[in-house]
């Protein structure tokens, strides 16, 4: 999340990948799977006119350029691990509850309600299109 804000802060100039990498050695010696962070920032870069696109549907009254960076690049990662990502690696509840957790500890004062009415609201036209990731995502 913080090398997307970055990226996206200014202006999605520079290499993402590098900035992924200084933040990993930065903020994250030891850590052992970074695998999971590239494949995630990379695909989240890869589907963002989607992405967007479906944030832009799923909350109308905010243009994806007046959302704030942080809630922006929140729901990038919600959306990709909600509508990408392997179901059983990433349950969608758990998608759309880590990406709340994320919007109420680095977002503003209304980011976490503001993120669970987009994630909220892409679920639910999942669940319409597809009822049996109800019946997966409880197992």
């Amino acid at each position: 999340m913080q090398s997307l804000f970055e990226w996206d802060f200014y202006g999605k100039k520079g290499d993402l990948s590098e900035i992924l990498q200084r933040n990993l050695d930065e903020f994250g010696p030891g850590l052992e799977e970074t695998g999971f962070a590239q494949d995630l920032s990379s695909g989240v870069v890869e589907k963002m006119a989607t992405i967007d696109g479906i944030i832009e549907k799923a909350a109308p009254q905010w243009p994806i350029e007046q959302i704030s960076v942080i809630d922006r690049n929140i729901l990038r990662l919600g959306l990709f691990e909600l509508l990408y990502e392997d179901k059983k690696a990433v349950p969608p509840k758990v998608a759309i509850n880590e990406a709340i957790e994320l919007a109420k500890n680095f977002g503003g004062e209304s980011s976490g309600k503001f993120v669970n009415g987009v994630l909220g609201t892409v679920y639910k036209q999942m669940l319409e299109q597809n009822p049996e990731l109800a019946a997966n995502n409880n197992k």
